[in-house]
């Protein structure tokens, strides 16, 4: 085994090898299609029917649709790089896999905690967010009376959001090929809403609401200044990062969270029939359709309504969603429309984003980084003990802790895990230039380098508090290294052993 201590390298073939290991095999049934639907239905989600709102009134105003091409452009650098990792290392656990194999323990266990931020917590806030459009639903069936959440000693309880990361969690316990049918119904569903939201709002559009497209700086006397501003305006300057430029680029840093789950496929690649064929496939056909869909909506949604009346302070200063521009122009039954249509897009992606975070935390189990009990399989193949323990954690946050926007808090650790896993791809050009790839990122190193420039300048236009808060989580990560991984991993055994073989030899 290469490498000693925090930089010690896991070898593809052995990181091949241990899939066959019988306690914690996992049974290969998914195809491009499974793929494909399990992208589209973690990316079609809060993104969409919220997150395009609230950048256009905050941010970017009617150039909304720019940044989400911006968005879009380093999502798919950063799609090749995955896609050459995953059908060259068709191993679950995604990034952590990757790096593991080219940066070293250290910066793998870095890069699993990271995803702990992406998957686990964004699946808790959109669990929140489920659980708000619900009760907007059970509204229009019961009454304005009906609510998704109830008091005990001044403990809010989200039982809305308990029955639904509880009955994902049985689904995915269950089988994953269970999950990717549910997914496939609860997917048709939403995309039918979205093709309705973009068909029936251009009849609603008006000109002028395209003008200004990119309204200008709004300065020191926005909200947005201080820690609460992007760190590229804070650092060249800016008044604020409202509007503008700068708007536009802190608009792009935050639709980013509207793309992610396409790496959340690559987390599948071990239950693939194909992975090298099938991989690479299901994470451009997931980008592609959610990338044109996304355009077209928010296209339509400013064409709709003046950006001004998405801003998070219009009005009554309510959270403005895709349903909010429907309503201002008078078409109620649409809105209603358009919730159901949120409470079944938000299902998937939170199904999905807590089917990534099992895989992650049964890959890093397997390598003896997290308790190697919950890397078992059952009968079934699937990691049912880990998928308790994410259920479980996940339905604690999500019912009794008060969910604010994590968007950016996702986005900061997702960009990071672009980051690596796009240098790891030169890295193993380099280290292991005959290895078979069924799939090839083309004119490297330029792709790779642009994928890394691009998600770090979405990442440099994130809050200053946003990066403090990542600091602070990475700290604690390294914290949990030391005190448990680093003492029981795996690979760090097998290399004690291997070394002791070679002293009782030479002896």
């Amino acid at each position: 085994m290469p490498g000693n201590g925090l930089w010690r390298t896991k070898s593809i073939d052995q990181s091949i090898k241990d899939t066959d290991e019988p306690e914690t095999r996992l049974r290969r049934n998914l195809s491009t299609w499974d793929l494909t639907v399990f992208g589209v239905a973690v990316v079609i989600g809060a993104g969409i029917f919220t997150l395009t709102a609230r950048t256009a009134g905050d941010y970017a105003g009617p150039s909304v649709s720019v940044a989400f091409v911006l968005a879009a452009i380093a999502c798919g650098l950063a799609a090749l790089c995955y896609a050459e990792f995953a059908s060259t290392v068709p191993v679950a656990g995604s990034a952590y896999t990757f790096s593991y194999a080219t940066f070293g323990e250290f910066m793998a266990w870095i890069i699993g905690w990271d995803l702990v931020l992406e998957l686990a917590v964004g699946a808790a806030a959109v669990a929140k967010g489920w659980s708000v459009y619900l009760e907007t639903v059970l509204g229009y069936i019961f009454g304005d009376g009906a609510k998704s959440t109830f008091d005990i000693g001044g403990l809010t309880v989200d039982w809305g959001a308990l029955v639904l990361v509880v009955v994902l969690a049985t689904l995915l316990a269950l089988g994953t090929k269970l999950s990717s049918r549910f997914s496939m119904v609860i997917t048709g569903i939403k995309v039918a809403i979205v093709l309705f939201v973009i068909i029936l709002g251009i009849f609603y559009i008006k000109g002028a609401n395209y003008h200004p497209f990119v309204p200008p700086n709004a300065g020191s006397s926005s909200g947005e200044t201080g820690v609460n501003q992007s760190l590229f305006s804070l650092i060249a300057g800016g008044g604020s990062s409202s509007f503008g430029a700068f708007g536009l680029l802190a608009g792009a840093s935050l639709v980013f969270f509207a793309f992610i789950g396409f790496d959340v496929v690559a987390t599948t690649a071990e239950e693939t029939k194909n992975p090298q064929r099938s991989v690479p496939r299901g994470i451009f056909g997931s980008l592609a359709i959610v990338t044109v869909l996304y355009v077209a909506v928010s296209l339509v949604v400013v064409g709709m309504v003046s950006y001004k009346d998405l801003a998070t302070s219009a009005g009554d200063g309510s959270h403005k969603t895709l349903a909010t521009a429907f309503s201002v122009n008078g078409v109620d039954w649409a809105a209603n429309v358009i919730s159901f249509g949120a409470l079944a897009g938000l299902t998937t992606v939170v199904m999905v984003l807590m089917l990534g975070q099992v895989r992650v935390l049964f890959a890093m189990s397997r390598d003896g980084l997290l308790p190697r009990k919950l890397a078992h399989t059952g009968k079934r193949g699937t990691p049912a003990r880990a998928t308790i323990l994410v259920g479980l954690l996940v339905a604690i946050a999500a019912t009794f802790f008060p969910a604010d926007k994590l968007e950016e808090m996702v986005n900061v650790g997702t960009l990071f895990a672009f980051v690596l896993v796009s240098a790891g791809v030169l890295i193993l050009r380099r280290t292991h230039p005959d290895l078979p790839r069924s799939f090839r990122v083309p004119w490297v190193p330029v792709v790779p380098i642009l994928a890394i420039v691009a998600c770090l300048w979405l990442m440099l236009n994130l809050t200053v508090l946003t990066w403090l808060r990542f600091v602070v989580w990475m700290v604690v990560g390294v914290i949990v290294y030391f005190a448990y991984s680093r003492r029981h991993s795996l690979l760090g055994k097998r290399n004690a052993e291997a070394t002791a073989g070679e002293v009782s030899e030479r002896s």
